[in-house]
């Protein structure tokens, strides 16, 4: 049987963990958070350590936030490349440059591993269901020792090249879009209400129009609802857009709109909105057109 590590039990890292143990995967989870650990083993994580049973893994999937920590957790002080069995995969999750991706896939064949550039797609709820998007890339035999777990996290798996960096690649192309759309459905949002139509009034009608958006129709819903706890965190998007406007100038590529959302991501997080949904975009046109928002009680 496949045995596998997910290093990473946080929004997404957790559904994805129950999906490899609902798909009959022994599976061992680490998180800096012990409770997490203990959650998960309590929906059927194996017990005891990732750390104990790395030599005998398969597979080690990386979900944490951003290339820093990936680096840390695969090459750190306590990097466990070192540790796992020549012939393992590491299939990696983190939305990092293409670039940072081929770095870890050289390192990775150093140490005799298999490493799969695995972004992944689809939010909180698909991650629970197995159903999300992989945008992969990698070497035909890390997708062949992957497969299992791909099979069990995944929906689609797209194979996107033979070697590390055109999965990030298309993941930077992914969250450009993302993080304007959300960033417009605030702007429209806000604009509808000076124009005396209410937040529920503009979910109805325009979830239902044109002009609508897979992140419209996600985040909306919140702002409505005055629920800012956050699924996905205002934090995340200047890291995301930052590595798309960094692709795009190393490309000597105008990306205009991506840098708008940019900036209104980071007055959020300047205003004290960073650790909520990024819904809470929203509020940054509100503040400035004088309005308030459901549930934001900001003084």
């Amino acid at each position: 049987m496949t045995k596998i590590g997910i290093v990473g039990l946080g929004s997404m890292g957790f559904g994805m963990a129950c999906s490899l143990v609902r798909a009959g995967l022994e599976t061992w989870g680490h998180d800096v958070n012990p409770d997490a650990i203990a959650g998960f083993q309590a929906e059927g994580g194996q017990p005891g350590t990732l750390h104990d049973a790395l030599p005998s893994l398969d597979v080690l999937v990386v979900v944490v936030l951003n290339a820093a920590q990936t680096r840390t957790v695969l090459c750190g002080p306590d990097g466990l490349m070192a540790r796992m069995r020549p012939g393992a995969v590491i299939i990696s999750c983190a939305t990092v440059s293409p670039a940072f991706a081929r770095e870890m896939e050289a390192e990775a064949e150093q140490h005799g591993l298999l490493y799969l550039d695995a972004p992944i797609s689809g939010g909180t709820v698909k991650a629970a269901d197995g159903q999300l998007t992989i945008m992969a890339s990698g070497r035909p035999t890390a997708f062949d020792a992957a497969r299992p777990a791909l099979d069990a996290m995944a929906g689609q798996v797209f194979t996107l090249g033979d070697q590390a960096g055109p999965g990030s690649a298309m993941k930077s192309v992914n969250q450009m879009l993302a993080g304007i759309h959300i960033a417009a459905m605030g702007e429209a949002l806000t604009f509808g209400m000076t124009q005396g139509i209410s937040p529920e009034t503009f979910l109805e009608v325009i979830s239902r129009s044109a002009g609508t958006s897979w992140m419209l129709e996600s985040r909306l819903p919140r702002v409505v609802a005055g629920d800012y706890d956050a699924r996905s965190s205002v934090e995340i998007w200047p890291k995301d857009l930052g590595i798309a406007l960094d692709i795009a100038r190393d490309a000597r590529f105008s990306a205009p709109l991506t840098a708008a959302a940019l900036q209104q991501f980071l007055a959020a997080s300047g205003m004290g909105y960073g650790a909520e949904d990024d819904a809470a975009v929203a509020k940054v046109y509100a503040r400035n057109a004088g309005l308030t928002l459901p549930g934001d009680d900001t003084p």
